[in-house]
C-alpha cells in the first residue's frame, strides 16, 4: 500500500515529523466547537452570569475601600468604617457563592464536553475499515480520546468563563480608574502593550510545542502498550531484548523531556516578563499617585483604590495574555480530535439500506454470489493520518497498485459447504472479509440471497455472516462475557450446549470458576486450541445462516480437530458455509472446492473431481500428503 500523497508522509514513506508539529490549527476549528457548547447551554449562560458578578465584586471592592479610608478613616467616622466593612464582607460571601457556582458549572459543562466527545470519537473509529486499525498505533488512538479530549474540553469552560471575567473586569477596572484619576488610568494603560506582544510571540511557539508535546507521548504510550501486552513482553524476554527495549524507551521519554522542558521554559519567560512590567508599573502609579496626593488633586483614598484597581487590572491583562497560550492549547487538542472524525469511513451505510431478510430455520440459508470482482486493498492517505502512524521506513513503501482479486466470479450454493484452498497470499482471506463487509470490492458485486451487500444494513448483514478467524480474540473478561458477546441474551443452558457442541465444555467445567474465569489479556490464559473452540463456541451461539470460517481448526491437535471436524458438520448443517482450510484432508467432504491462485478462482468441483482433473489442488494434495507420510 502506498503511504504517498498522504499529508504528513515524508518523501521516505515515513511519518514527516516536521509536518505534523509545525501544522498550524485549521481555519474553522473554533466555529465547529459551537455546537459541542450549545448542548450545555443553561449551565453556560449560568456560568457567565456568575462570572459577571464576581468582575462586578472584583471592581466594587477596591471603590469600597476608598469610601473607608476617605469617608471613615480620615474624618473617624466608626459608623461609616463599620457599615463599608460589613457591605466588603457580604461581597466577600456572594462572591464565594459565585465562584462554587463557576466551578459547579464548568465541571458539569468539561466532563459532559469529554463524554460527547469521547462518545463520538470512539463510535467514528469503530466504523473504520480493518485497514485503518493494521496502520494507526492503539497508543496513539488511545491519546485522542483521553489527553487530547481533555485538553479539548479547557476551550469550552476555562477559557469561556476566563475571557468574559477578563474582558469584563478589564473595562470595568479601567472605567473605575478613570473616574478616579484619569492622569494615573493613561500612564498605566501605556504599558498595556507590552504586556500582549510578548504573549503573541511565545503562544505561536508554545503551539508547535502542544502539539509536539501530544504527538510524542501518543508514540510513547504506543511503545508501552506494544511491550506490556503478553505477546510484546514474551518477545522482548525470548529474543534478550530487555536492554534495548528500555533504550528506545529513555530515547522516547526523553524527547518528552526536553519538549517538555522547553514549554516550561517559554511559559516562565513569559510570566518573568509580565511580573517585571507589573512591578515597574506598580512603582510608576504610587510615584505619580503619590505626587498628585501630596498637591492635593487626588485623596488619599484614591491612591489606595487606584493602586488596588491597577493590580486588579494587571491580573487580567496577564491572563489575557497567558489566555493565548491556554486558547492556542486548546484549539490544538480539539484539532487532533476534529483530524479523526474527519476520516471518513471507507464502509458507509446507504441513506436507504434495507435489511436482510432473516432466515427462520437453517434451510432457508441464502446464497453467497461474487461477481466479476475486482479488489485491491486502500493506500495510507485512504484510511489512516500520519499522526497516528509514528514509524520511520528505511526505504519507501512501495505503491502497489496491483488487484489482490481481479474478475473473481463463484456462488457459494445455499445451505452447502464451499471450500476455499490456494497457496499462501492467493487471496482466500480477502474473499471472506468481503462477504461481512469489512472491505467493499472496488469494482463487481458481492450478493447474499440476491441482494446486493451495499445496499443493505450493516446490522442485518453482520447478523447473518458470522466468521471465526484463525487468530481467535478474546477480551479480557470472563468465558461467559466472551461467549455471551454474540449473543447477549443468551440463556446459560444455550451458553452450555454451545459449549458443548465446539468441544470446550468439559475444560470449562473443569476450571475452579467455570464460566466466570477471566480468561485474560487477548485469552493468554487460555491454550491455542482451547481459544480456537471458544471462539467457534461463540460461533455456534450467535447461528447464523452463513459461516465462514478462516483456518478455525488451525491451532488444534490431530484428536481435536477430528472431534471438530465431525461437531462441525452437525454444526453446520443446511448452513451456507465458506471455509479456508490449508490441510486438505479436513475439506474432502465440501460440496464445492475452489482453487484460488493470484487472486482468481483457477479450479471448481469435488475433491475427487480435482484430483481426476490432475490440477493445482491435485498438485497440493499430493505434496501434503507426501510430506505426511513418513510421520
Amino acid at each position: 500500500m502506498a503511504m504517498t500523497g498522504g499529508p504528513g508522509y515524508g518523501p521516505l514513506g515515513r511519518l514527516d515529523d516536521d509536518v505534523i508539529t509545525k501544522q498550524r490549527v485549521r481555519s474553522g476549528t473554533v466555529r465547529r466547537i459551537l455546537p459541542y457548547a450549545s448542548r450545555y447551554r443553561w449551565p453556560l449562560a449560568l456560568l457567565l452570569l456568575t462570572t459577571v458578578a464576581d468582575a462586578v465584586i472584583t471592581v466594587s471592592t477596591p471603590l469600597l475601600l476608598k469610601m473607608i479610608i476617605d469617608d471613615g478613616i480620615v474624618p473617624r467616622r466608626i459608623d461609616i468604617v463599620g457599615r463599608l466593612c460589613g457591605v466588603i464582607t457580604l461581597l466577600a460571601l456572594i462572591g464565594a457563592a459565585a465562584v462554587y457556582l463557576q466551578s459547579w458549572c464548568s465541571g458539569r459543562i468539561g466532563e459532559g464536553l469529554v463524554f460527547d466527545l469521547r462518545s463520538k470519537v470512539f463510535s467514528h473509529v469503530q466504523k473504520q475499515p480493518v485497514a485503518f486499525f493494521t496502520r494507526a498505533q492503539t497508543g496513539s488512538l488511545v491519546s485522542r480520546l483521553n489527553a487530547d479530549v481533555v485538553g479539548a474540553r479547557q476551550a469550552v469552560t476555562t477559557l469561556l468563563s476566563q475571557s468574559v471575567s477578563t474582558l469584563l473586569t478589564i473595562a470595568m477596572v479601567i472605567a473605575a480608574m478613570f473616574y478616579l484619576s484619569w492622569e494615573i488610568t493613561v500612564a498605566a494603560l501605556a504599558v498595556i502593550p507590552f504586556f500582549l506582544l510578548p504573549g503573541r510571540f511565545i503562544a505561536r511557539k508554545l503551539q508547535r510545542i502542544t502539539r509536539e508535546t501530544m504527538q510524542l507521548d501518543a508514540e510513547m504510550s504506543s511503545m508501552m502498550n506494544e511491550r506490556f501486552n503478553v505477546s510484546g513482553a514474551m518477545l522482548a524476554k525470548l529474543y534478550g531484548r530487555t536492554d534495548d527495549e528500555l533504550r528506545l524507551f529513555r530515547s522516547k521519554a526523553g524527547r518528552v523531556r526536553d519538549v517538555a522542558v522547553a514549554g516550561v521554559v517559554y511559559g516562565r519567560t513569559l510570566f518573568i516578563i509580565v511580573t517585571v512590567l507589573t512591578s515597574l508599573t506598580t512603582a510608576l502609579v504610587y510615584g505619580l499617585g503619590g505626587r498628585l496626593a501630596i498637591d492635593g488633586t487626588i485623596e488619599l483614598g484614591t491612591l489606595v483604590a487606584m493602586v488596588t484597581l491597577l493590580l486588579r487590572l494587571y491580573g487580567p491583562i496577564i491572563q489575557l495574555s497567558t489566555m493565548q497560550v491556554a486558547a492556542m492549547t486548546a484549539l490544538v487538542s480539539f484539532d487532533r480530535v476534529f483530524e479523526v472524525l474527519d476520516l471518513e469511513p471507507l464502509i458507509a451505510e446507504r441513506p436507504d439500506a434495507r435489511e436482510l431478510p432473516a432466515a427462520e430455520s437453517c434451510q432457508e440459508a441464502p446464497e453467497v454470489e461474487f461477481d466479476q470482482v475486482h479488489f485491491r486493498y486502500p493506500s495510507a492517505a485512504e484510511v489512516s493520518l500520519a499522526s497516528l502512524e509514528s514509524t520511520t521506513l528505511r526505504r519507501p513503501e512501495r505503491a502497489d497498485d496491483s488487484w489482490t482479486l481481479q474478475e473473481l466470479s463463484f456462488r457459494a450454493p445455499a445451505g452447502k459447504l464451499t471450500a476455499l484452498v490456494g497457496p499462501s497470499g492467493a487471496g482466500k482471506t480477502t474473499i471472506t472479509q468481503l462477504v461481512p463487509r469489512l472491505y467493499d470490492p472496488n469494482q463487481g458485486n458481492i450478493r447474499i440471497g440476491g441482494h446486493d451487500i451495499r445496499e443493505l444494513t450493516l446490522q442485518s448483514l453482520r447478523d447473518t455472516v458470522g466468521v471465526v478467524t484463525q487468530d481467535a480474540h478474546l477480551f479480557h473478561d470472563t468465558l461467559r462475557a466472551n461467549l455471551e458477546y454474540a449473543r447477549p441474551g443468551a440463556t446459560e443452558q444455550e451458553v452450555i450446549e454451545a459449549c458443548r457442541a465446539a468441544l470446550i465444555w468439559d475444560t470449562i467445567d473443569a476450571l475452579p470458576d467455570g464460566l466466570d474465569t477471566v480468561v485474560g489479556d487477548r485469552g493468554y490464559r487460555m491454550s491455542g486450541g482451547q481459544k480456537q473452540r471458544i471462539a467457534l463456541a461463540r460461533l455456534l451461539l450467535k447461528a447464523p445462516p452463513i459461516v465462514v470460517l478462516d483456518e478455525a481448526t488451525a491451532h488444534l491437535d490431530s484428536e481435536s480437530e477430528a472431534a471438530i471436524q465431525r461437531a462441525l458438520k452437525t454444526a453446520l448443517a443446511g448452513r451456507t458455509s465458506l471455509v479456508i482450510a490449508h490441510r486438505l484432508s479436513t475439506i474432502r467432504e465440501a460440496d464445492q472446492i475452489l482453487v484460488v491462485d493470484a487472486g482468481r478462482i483457477r479450479e471448481s468441483g469435488t475433491h475427487d473431481e480435482l484430483l481426476d482433473a490432475g490440477g493445482i489442488y491435485a498438485d497440493l494434495y499430493r505434496t501434503q500428503f507426501a510430506q505426511q507420510s513418513p510421520a
